[in-house]
């Protein structure tokens, strides 16, 4: 009698195990299929407190390595100026320092040459103007050194081949205003002119190219700064070709010809080179607060 008993309670107790076995397997296979097919957004969250967590330097982070802090960032020295001064700032001086050595070191001019003919040269900056009066007249020639360097169009060495030993020469080739003033007249006669950049040379026995260009020729109020649109504007790229040469005679009457030309790109070049090292140590002097 008492064996029966024992054996209904032990058989009990193993069905009352499997059913909450069983109960419990089914509680939680719904809750793993929902995290196995949830959208891909949800497992950013601890992965993004991960980040956090690597970058924060809390109260329960110890002395975790803060993976994705840089020290570029983070202020190096004190000069008492104020200023952020970083690993790269530091880098980015000594490199100027190279540069700046360099480039004094190719530079032809420490002066800046001379014009012939009997201009007088005046500075402003990266502006130069020349003058020069002659018989009642004043000549006038106005350039500015900023964006006259055209860019390098010289092809990239195919790879197996060496480059080239000597770069290309950088020579400095603005665009030019001449204003031609006489002493009775109320109005000026100016030429904008240019350098083309695809102006190829007359082959022997024909004559000699000229360097520069006309584009555009128009009276302007006689001591005007800036263009006056509303005056008529002649553009030479549809123009008689006998009046263009008579314009062109008109300049170098005046001593605007193709000797002038030359000069102008040497001083232009020069003066060039010296306002970028002077570029070049300024922006040393500010990256190191100087």
């Amino acid at each position: 009698m008492l064996k029966s008993i024992s054996r209904a309670v032990s058989i009990a107790t193993r069905l009352s195990n499997k059913t909450a076995t069983a109960s419990a397997t089914r509680t939680v296979e719904p809750l793993v299929r929902s995290i196995l097919c949830v959208p891909n957004s949800a497992p950013i969250r601890p992965f993004t407190r991960s980040i956090w967590m690597m970058c924060n330097n809390g109260a329960t982070s110890g002395s975790r390595t803060r993976l994705f802090t840089s020290k570029g960032f983070l202020p190096s020295a004190s000069c008492g100026c104020g200023g952020l001064h970083t690993e790269g700032d530091k880098a980015f001086g000594e490199f100027l320092n190279d540069e700046i050595k360099e480039e004094k070191k190719i530079q032809k001019n420490k002066a800046l040459p001379k014009m012939s003919g009997g201009w007088e040269l005046e500075l402003n900056g990266t502006e130069a103007k020349l003058v020069k009066s002659l018989s009642g007249e004043k000549v006038t020639i106005t350039f500015n050194v900023n964006n006259s360097i055209p860019p390098n169009m010289e092809e990239e060495p195919e790879q197996g081949q060496k480059p080239a030993d000597n770069e290309p020469e950088i020579v400095s080739t603005p665009n030019f205003v001449v204003e031609v003033t006489k002493q009775s007249a109320s109005q000026a006669l100016v030429f904008d002119c240019h350098f083309p950049e695809d102006e190829v040379s007359h082959g022997e026995g024909e004559e000699e190219s000229d360097i520069f260009a006309i584009r555009e020729v128009s009276f302007q109020p006689t001591g005007e700064t800036d263009w006056k649109e509303t005056s008529y504007t002649l553009n030479t790229d549809s123009l008689d070709w006998a009046l263009y040469d008579h314009l062109m005679d008109f300049l170098a009457d005046r001593g605007v010809d193709n000797t002038f030309a030359d000069e102008l790109t040497e001083l232009s070049t020069a003066l060039e080179h010296q306002e970028y090292i002077k570029f070049l140590e300024d922006l040393n002097g500010f990256v190191k607060c100087n």
